[in-house]
Order: structure tokens, then sequence, then C-alpha cells
């Protein structure tokens, strides 16, 4: 009878327990969990529900309130925020998918090779190529259209430098695009040779190739999209940046997204010109759960590897090229006040100081009076000792530090001695600033997140060069880094009330990891890959 008693006494309190327990779609436990909240503190578990976590503590705490039929055992695995590439080029990424892949490509000769391999598996009518970069080279010079000449004399063939700001053609793209000799080259250059172009053309002179390179079909829109989204799911980023999007693309990925066939987070920067201002301003800023439309994106100049990148100085290893604004000051401006009139966003790219002194004049101006409008300098990659306080008024620095482990290489020739000193300096601009959003920029850079994480914290490329660590007095903590990665991104984006940490109320996005980014061994860093990656609760990767 004793026995029947505690045994009933035994059940109601098992099945007033479970009565009182929350229903939830998912519960992860026995982990360890980066909130990234204020205090950088962890948990062990949380709960979700209808995408979002609805509570985060320690796997007996989480365990006594809620119970779901989808338990995952973290088996002491380490969960971060879902990562945030604060700055790239996410649809051009999935079109290069479909195109020739010229990376770490080391001569023309192997660039032949590759177009050739390209040609007989696709047959393509027009030659589409990416990523060449010649600093790469034993000879580290331009190539010309020579070489394209004699292997393709019949079909055009447009080849994308990997900073997207210098291409080289052949001449029967020349011809088609009616470029001579004699065409104006504004705001960038047509390389002549021998009275004849060389098929280089940088910066605002290669739109006049690119109106001749034929649209991509809406099937191959898509299939860029989904192609470039699984990349992403892969290496545990959930949202992206995609600096520089038409009205078009940008109505296809809402739509795609709308029928759930794509998911990815997408915050839009809208192309910067008179007409995508025109519609948008009028349009208002747009958002969904999945896309947020509310920046544009403005050019200040070219690139640091094609000597694009505007300079208050000559190149040291070129006397007498500065580079370029990619538009007028007061075109620039006027972009600026009619952005600044509205509540959008403005995040311009500007690389070279003298293109940083311009812009960052420019947003003091236009803003004055103006609270929490968050614009970022894209890049931000060489500037003045001076200009470094104007990051002081809210203006936020988008850097990828990627670029500052690639460039290392040559930047030292292209800017002397002095400039070096305020180039690639994330830890100055964070200290000035107070945030630093972080990125990639691919495809001119890898997408692999672990990269950034890497080359930001230790200041060296993936095979670990150099051994001291590039210009270290910038490196960045690693608690700064994944900040930067996550919750700096998501405010830098005016997201940070719902995603980039995870916290009770906020999209369950987290990526989880079998090692501890906080702590492995930090040439172990760049092999890192993630176990699994969850979009709002869902399961991605």
């Amino acid at each position: 009878m004793r026995f029947i008693t505690l045994f009933l006494a035994l059940f109601l309190l098992v099945s007033c327990d479970k009565k009182n327990k929350v229903s939830v779609d998912t519960i992860i436990t026995d982990a360890t969990i980066y909130s990234v909240n204020n205090s950088f503190g962890t948990a062990s578990a949380m709960a979700i529900d209808k995408g979002k976590i609805v509570a985060i503590g320690t796997t007996d705490e989480i365990t006594k309130q809620y119970e779901s039929k989808n338990t995952i055992d973290g088996e002491g695995k380490f969960i971060y925020p879902g990562l945030i590439d604060a700055h790239c080029h996410f649809y051009s990424y999935g079109l290069s998918l479909q195109e020739a892949d010229l990376r770490g490509t080391k001569s023309m000769d192997e660039i032949i090779t590759r177009l050739k391999a390209f040609q007989k598996d696709k047959n393509p009518t027009f030659i589409v190529g990416n990523g060449w970069d010649q600093n790469d080279w034993k000879v580290k010079k331009y190539p010309t259209k020579a070489d394209l000449d004699v292997a393709f004399p019949n079909i055009p063939v447009v080849l994308n430098r990997v900073d997207g700001h210098a291409i080289i053609v052949n001449s029967k793209a020349l011809k088609l695009a009616g470029i001579t000799k004699d065409t104006k080259a504004v705001g960038g250059q047509i390389e002549i040779a021998n009275g004849e172009p060389t098929g280089i053309l940088v910066d605002n002179p290669m739109e006049l190739v690119f109106k001749i390179i034929p649209k991509p079909t809406r099937k191959i829109q898509i299939a860029a999209l989904l192609d470039a989204e699984k990349v992403m799911f892969d290496y545990g980023l959930t949202t992206v940046n995609d600096a520089g999007l038409d009205p078009d693309i940008i109505h296809l990925m809402d739509s795609l997204q709308k029928a759930k066939v794509m998911k990815l987070n997408v915050y839009a920067m809208i192309t910067a010109n008179q007409k995508n201002i025109d519609l948008y301003l009028k349009k208002g800023i747009y958002k969904t759960d999945n896309l947020d439309v509310r920046s544009f994106k403005m050019y200040g100049d070219g690139a640091l590897g094609s000597r694009g990148a505007c300079m208050h100085k000559p190149y040291s290893d070129k006397p007498g090229q500065y580079g370029a604004l990619l538009a007028p000051v007061p075109a620039l401006k006027s972009i600026a006040t009619q952005i600044a009139a509205s509540n959008f966003q403005l995040n311009t790219h500007a690389i070279g100081d003298s293109a940083n002194t311009v812009i960052l004049k420019i947003y003091k101006e236009v803003l004055a009076g103006k609270k929490d409008r968050r614009w970022k300098i894209e890049h931000a990659q060489v500037l003045r000792e001076e200009d470094f306080d104007y990051f002081k008024f809210g203006i936020i620095p988008s850097v990828q530090p990627t670029h500052a482990t690639s460039d290392m290489y040559w930047a030292g020739e292209r800017l002397g001695k002095e400039r070096m000193k305020n180039a690639y300096a994330y830890k100055k601009l964070l200290q000035k600033a107070g945030i630093i959003a972080l990125g990639t920029d691919f495809p001119v850079e890898e997408v692999n997140p672990m990269l950034t994480f890497h080359a930001a914290v230790a200041r060296k490329d993936s095979k670990n060069y150099p051994k001291g660590g590039f210009q270290m007095e910038n490196a960045l903590t690693r608690e700064e880094t994944l900040k930067g990665m996550t919750i700096w991104a998501a405010y830098s984006n005016f997201e940070e009330k719902e995603k980039g940490s995870l916290e009770v109320g906020k999209w369950a996005d987290f990526v989880m990891y079998d090692q501890d980014l906080m702590k492995i061994n930090e040439n172990q860093i760049v092999k890192m890959n993630p176990v699994s990656t969850y979009l709002k609760g869902e399961k991605v990767k």
C-alpha cells in the first residue's frame, strides 16, 4: 500500500511538472553558447519557438521549464550568433559561379588555359571571367589584349580583375564596345600603348564594355542566388550585406524569399545612381523578415591594387599617378544631400586617403544636426592622421580584414612607409568609432569568415605569414572581432534588436562549431568549419 501511494505521488508530481512545461519547437542543451550580449556571457541551453529565442540559460533551467519533440544535445559544442558579412557582393559572387574562375592564376598563360577549359565545357558566345590579380604574378604588370587575341580572335572576352576595378578585354570586345584610342575616359583610365588600347580599362570606362555583355537570363540569376546561398550556409553566414544592387535583383530576392525558395537574410545596398535614388526615396524603406532595403551604396574612388584609389599624393611606385574620384565632388555631395534628407543610410566606398577626406567632409556637412544615421565608410583603407577623428561622430567604419593580409605583399610599394602607418588601421578606427563592422568583400576575397577572423586577430594570411603579424598595433581582440562579425555588424544595419546576439526575442540565427573560436590556437582558426548552421531556428546546413 505504501509503495502504491508513493508511486501515485511520484506520478502526480511528474504529471504536474510536465503540464507546467512550455512546449517549444526546438531545445538545444549541453553546449557552450556565446550570447554576445552586453556582458559577453555564455549559456549552455536555449529554447526556440516560431524562429525566435524564447529562453536562454543553463541546461537545467531550460529543461525544467520547456519541452520539445526536437531536443538537440549540443554535446559540448560551441554556438555563436549567425555570422554577418558586413560588406560583400553576394549576387555578383553567385554570377561568378556561372562564369570562368580565374582566382589564384599566376600568369596570363594559366588564364588562357582556364578559359579554354571553360569554353570547352560551357560553349559560351561571350566569355566572362573573374579574379585575376597581376600582383600574384612573377612579372607584376598589367596584361595586354595580345594573348587573348591570339587565343580568342572571334569571341569577345572580358576578364574582371579581383577587386572589380579593372578589366582586361580582347580586341573583339573593344570593337563591340566602340572603344578606340580616341575614347574619352572620365573617372578612370583606358590604357594606351603604341597608339592603341592595350585592353586594360580601369573604373568608369569599364561600363562601356559591361553594356555589351549579354544580360543573364532569369534562370541564371536565380541559379546565381541559390548557388551563392548554399555557400553562405556552409560557412555559417546567416546575413549578408550586398554592397550595390539594382532594383530588379532586389525584387527577385524578395520574390524568392517570399516563396520560401531562398532563405538567407540580405541587407541590400541599392546602387546610388539618380534613377534608383528617385525610385527608392519615393518608395521608402522596405523591410521583411529576410530582406532589409534601407541603404544606398555610393562609390568614391577605385581600388589600390589597380592604382585607382584616390590619393592626396602620387603613388610611391608610379610618380604622377594619383588615382581618381569616380564622380566630381559636387555630384557626390548632391547624392549625399538627397539621402540625408530621407531616412535612408548611405554607405560609401572610399579607399584612398584623398577619397576618404572628401567623403568624410561631405558626411559631416550633410549630417549636421541629424542623429543616429549610422552612415558607413566602406573599406576606410588609407587615411590621413587628422581624418580618423571624423569617426567620433557616429560614422561607422566597415572594413575587410583579409584586405590587409592580401595587400601587405605590395601595398607598401604603392603607399610608401609613411602612408602605410595609417593603412588597414582597424584598431585605430575602432577606438575612434566605438564599433567596427567586419566583412570580406567577396568575391574580391574568399567567402570564408574564418579567414576574416584570423586576419583581424593575427594579422596573418591563411599560410600564417608574416610570422609576427602585419602591423600588429592594429590587430583586434577575439571578442572585438566576433562582435564585428555579429552584433556590431547588426547595429550598423539598424538590426541589433533582432539579430547579432543570442538573446530572448531575437531570431534564432546561430552557427555551431566543435571547437572554441575564442580559445583555439591562432593557427587553427582558418581550419574551422561549422558543424551546422541555423536560420530562424531551422537547420540550413
